[in-house]
C-alpha cells in the first residue's frame, strides 16, 4: 500500500534499510541479520554513495555510523534532513562501545535513536522495528490527511454547486412568481375595467332622463376605479419587494396574522414549527400562499376563527390554513379568489396543494412541499 509520494511498505517486505558503514564486517554481519528477519537491505559504505542512493531510491530507514572518513554520520545525517524529500526518513546512529558517541549532536542532527557495537540482535531488531512502525503510522497519518483535504475540498465545490443551484431556482421562482402577479394584475384589472366600462356606459344613457341614477352610477364607477388602481400598486409592489421583506418566514407570517388583526379584529391562531428550515424558495411560496389565503379570508369569508399550522419534518414542510366563514363549493371554480395562483406557486416548488370548502362550512387550505426536492441553504 502506497503511503507516501515517494516510500511505500509493501506486505511481503517489512521494510527497505539503508546501513551506511565503512567498516565491512559490520556491513555483512547487519545485511545477513536484517535480510533473515524479511527486511530488503542495501549497503554502502561511504557518505557520498549513501546520499546518492538515497535520491535515486529512498527508504524506511537509515543505519548510519557515526565515525567514517571523509563524511561522518553527522555530516551525512545534516545533509539528509536538509533534503525536503528525504528528511522525514528516520536515521539510527550506530556506534562502537569505546567510541565517544554525542547523543546531544546526534538528536539534533536529526536522529531518532542509537545501536552500538557488538550488535545485540534483539536489541537492534527491536529499536528498528519501533521506527518503522513510528514511521508507517506517520505515512499513514500523512496519507489520511491528505485525503481528508481531498474529500474537504470536493465537499467545498459541492457546497458552491449547491449555493449556485439555489440562487438558480431563487432567481427562476422570482421570474416565475412576477409573471404570475403580471396575469393576476391582467386579469384582474381587465375584470375590473370592463364593469367600470358597463357602469360609465349605463350613466352615459340615464344622464338625460335620469340624473340622479347617471351620478349615482358614475359614483360606483369612481369607486371601482379606486380599487382597481389599489389592486395594480399592491401588484407592482409586490413584484418589486422580496416577500418575506428581509425576515425569517416564521416572523413575516406572525406580522400577516397582526395585519390581519387590524383589519377584521381577528386574530389568527399561529403554531409554526420551523426547527427543520428548507430553502428560501419553498419559504417565498408558503408565505405568498398565507397571504393570498388571509386575503381571501378577509374579503369574502366573514370568519370569526382562523388558524395557521406550519410544521417542518424530516419528511418536508407542510401547511394548513383553516378558517369558520362563509366556504365555497372548492369543486367548482371561484374566479377572484387567487386558487389557481396558489396551486400554481405549490407545483412550481414540486408540492401539493388542497382546497377543502363546503357553503357554510369555512374553509381549509392544506400544502406539502417534500425535503427530498430540495437542499438548505447555507
Amino acid at each position: 500500500m502506497i503511503l507516501s509520494d515517494n516510500i511505500e511498505f509493501t506486505s511481503s517486505i517489512k521494510g527497505d534499510i539503508l546501513i551506511v558503514d565503512d567498516t565491512l564486517e559490520n556491513l555483512r554481519l547487519l545485511s545477513a541479520m536484517l535480510s533473515d528477519q524479511g527486511y530488503e537491505v542495501r549497503s554502502v559504505t561511504n557518505g557520498a554513495m549513501a546520499l546518492v542512493g538515497m535520491q535515486t531510491q529512498p527508504p524506511d530507514l537509515v543505519l548510519l555510523d557515526i565515525n567514517m572518513p571523509g563524511m561522518n554520520g553527522y555530516e551525512v545525517c545534516q545533509r539528509l534532513k536538509s533534503n525536503p524529500a528525504l528528511q522525514a526518513i528516520p536515521v539510527i546512529f550506530i556506534s562502537a562501545l569505546h567510541e565517544a558517541l554525542d547523543k546531544v549532536q546526534a538528536f539534533s542532527m536529526g536522529g531518532v535513536d542509537f545501536i552500538t557495537k557488538p550488535f545485540q540482535i534483539e536489541e537492534v531488531l527491536a529499536r528498528i522495528e519501533h521506527q518503522l512502525t513510528l514511521r508507517r503510522l506517520q505515512l499513514q497519518l500523512q496519507d489520511q490527511n491528505c485525503r481528508l483535504h481531498q474529500t474537504q475540498a470536493e465537499l467545498c465545490r459541492s457546497l458552491e454547486q449547491e449555493k449556485t443551484l439555489n440562487q438558480r431556482i431563487e432567481e427562476m421562482v422570482v421570474i416565475e412568481e412576477r409573471n404570475r402577479i403580471a396575469r393576476d394584475i391582467h386579469d384582474s384589472l381587465g375584470h375590473s375595467l370592463v364593469a367600470l366600462n358597463i357602469q360609465l356606459e349605463a350613466a352615459l344613457t340615464l344622464w338625460q332622463a335620469d340624473p340622479d341614477r347617471a351620478q349615482s352610477m358614475l359614483v360606483e364607477a369612481k369607486q371601482l376605479g379606486s380599487e382597481a388602481l389599489q389592486a395594480v400598486r399592491e401588484s407592482v409592489s409586490a413584484i418589486r419587494s422580496d416577500p418575506l421583506q428581509g425576515q425569517r418566514l416564521e416572523g413575516a407570517i406572525v406580522t400577516l396574522a397582526e395585519e390581519f388583526y387590524h383589519l377584521t379584529d381577528v386574530l389568527p391562531a399561529c403554531q409554526i414549527d420551523l426547527s427543520q428550515p428548507l430553502p428560501n424558495p419553498i419559504n417565498h411560496v408558503v408565505y405568498r400562499i398565507v397571504q393570498e389565503g388571509l386575503t381571501n379570508i378577509c374579503k369574502h369569508a366573514a370568519a370569526t376563527i382562523v388558524e395557521i399550522q406550519i410544521q417542518t419534518t424530516d419528511a418536508g414542510l407542510s401547511l394548513t390554513l383553516r378558517d369558520n366563514g362563509r366556504g365555497f363549493q372548492s369543486a367548482q371554480p371561484v374566479a377572484g379568489y387567487g386558487l389557481q395562483g396558489m396551486q400554481e406557486r405549490a407545483e412550481a416548488m414540486g408540492g401539493q396543494l388542497e382546497i377543502v370548502s363546503q357553503p357554510g362550512a369555512g374553509c381549509q387550505i392544506n400544502a406539502h412541499f417534500p425535503r427530498a426536492n430540495y437542499a438548505v441553504d447555507r
